[in-house]
């Protein structure tokens, strides 16, 4: 099996979960990571799956690596080549597939709850976590809209499109790939990042108050989701 390349934005937003839940699977990964200069492939062809993780910056910025990044996933959707997004990975997927990234309502920070679909592509990507809500962990201040033909999977009041499918392609607008140091590193930026005036906006000792029972919840909707994902890899 060719190896799921994942794309790196940001130093401090590694795959965490995900690159153990691939390991513990026996597929092969290797990192891309955009943040140290790595040069964007041509082509989806030498891997079995895409996966980009998140950044603090906007899909919207002027940054060089942004439009072959959007090509790389057109190219992957076009080959059948299945990709996700973990939040800004999610807006990637979004924009290169005709969809529009804008400020959020709300800011989200912290332990939040989303709401699953219940219809059938719900059912299949959540499994027995369709139309139940499910706790996640979230860091972003703007959103994505659906591209034509995906399907929404879950929302919430705050952001209503939290994630979405198309066929095999799966993007979130949270983090299921969150391990405690990630969270720990995130915090470090909280002065500078959260708007304490917002209701969705958890402090830090909120945060690690309910990381004991929340991530054990999300870590299960995290294996749902990588699980069903990897089924699509050639």
């Amino acid at each position: 099996m060719n190896p799921v390349a994942i794309f790196r934005h940001s130093p401090t937003e590694n795959p965490g979960y995900f690159a153990i839940f691939l390991e513990a699977h026996r597929i092969p990964w290797t990192l891309i990571p955009l943040d140290a200069g790595a040069a964007v492939p041509a082509s989806a062809d030498a891997y079995s799956g895409l996966c980009f993780m998140g950044g603090a910056m906007s899909v919207n910025d002027d940054l060089p690596w942004i439009p072959p990044v959007c090509a790389l996933i057109r190219d992957a959707v076009d080959k059948n080549i299945p990709v996700l997004g973990h939040c800004l990975g999610g807006q990637l997927m979004s924009k290169a597939l005709g969809g529009v990234v804008s400020k959020n309502p709300a800011q989200e920070i912290g332990w939040h709850t989303i709401d699953g679909g219940t219809d059938a592509v719900s059912r299949h990507w959540l499994g027995a976590y369709a139309g139940k809500p499910l706790d996640v962990f979230q860091w972003h201040s703007e959103t994505f809209s659906l591209p034509e033909g995906a399907t929404l999977i879950a929302g919430n009041a705050a952001c209503p499109r939290q994630m979405f499918a198309l066929g095999q392609h799966f993007a979130m607008q949270c983090h299921t790939e969150m391990l405690p140091e990630i969270i720990s590193a995130w915090c470090e930026h909280w002065d500078k990042e959260a708007d304490a005036s917002q209701p969705t906006v958890q402090t830090p000792a909120s945060i690690a108050a309910e990381q004991t029972t929340r991530l054990p919840n999300m870590r299960k909707i995290a294996d749902q989701i990588y699980g069903v994902w990897v089924r699509g890899l050639g």
